[in-house]
């Protein structure tokens, strides 16, 4: 519900429930749902993907891996969670509230890279892009963020799956899923219809600011 209702979100809340009660099932099982309710979402909301700005992003997403590839190799985990977590909260915070960043091929890039890195050193890459597009209409904000979101996770699983970590009862379950994720989708239209424009940005960058919150504090908990 609050993925369909604001861009993103699924992660945030389904990955700490599912570790906690199936870690061996992830991280097949979230990244088969997290290609799956975006492509829900697509079939809603198509009519206003920025394709000119994935064409930007998602290419630059692929050297974002790569360092961040990198980065891992140099750093712990933790070091990257944490560094991670406070360059997010710092950014919510300054666009919030005094910096309106303009979508350019530039910072779209910028985005790409920064997505890419964060999303292979944490697991977290879509607050870039969504604080990059936060003053969207919300419905170009989610169409844009599934199209990102799905490829990006089908790149994951495609990867899991060359590398013999993808089950198959990790894709039976998310198929299991699809009712649930259904039943949120209506939920965030029901919801979404009630809610304004200003109000679903709040709500994005507050589940952006949650997502750093929630990294620092499993890195720093150890």
């Amino acid at each position: 519900m609050v993925q369909g209702l604001v861009g993103l979100g699924l992660g945030l809340v389904g990955a700490p429930i599912a570790t906690l009660v199936a870690p061996e099932l992830m991280p097949g099982l979230l990244l088969c749902t997290a290609a799956l309710l975006p492509l829900l979402q697509l079939a809603r909301n198509r009519q206003e993907i920025d394709w000119r700005g994935l064409a930007w992003a998602l290419p630059a997403r692929i050297p974002g891996t790569v360092l961040g590839v990198w980065l891992v190799s140099l750093f712990t985990v933790r070091q990257l969670s944490v560094a991670v977590g406070v360059m997010v909260l710092a950014a919510v915070l300054v666009t919030r509230h005094t910096v309106t960043v303009p979508i350019t091929p530039t910072t779209l890039v910028g985005a790409g890279i920064i997505s890419g890195v964060t999303s292979t050193a944490t697991s977290i890459g879509g607050p870039p892009i969504a604080i990059l597009y936060q003053h969207r209409s919300p419905v170009q904000i989610r169409s844009t963020l599934a199209v990102y979101f799905v490829l990006g996770a089908v790149f994951s699983l495609i990867g899991l799956g060359v590398s013999g970590q993808l089950e198959a009862r990790q894709v039976w379950l998310a198929a299991l899923l699809v009712p649930f994720l259904l039943a949120g989708l209506w939920l965030s239209g029901r919801v979404g219809r009630h809610v304004s424009p200003l109000r679903i940005r709040n709500i994005m960058l507050l589940v952006c600011a949650a997502s750093a919150l929630t990294l620092l504090v499993r890195s720093l908990a150890g």
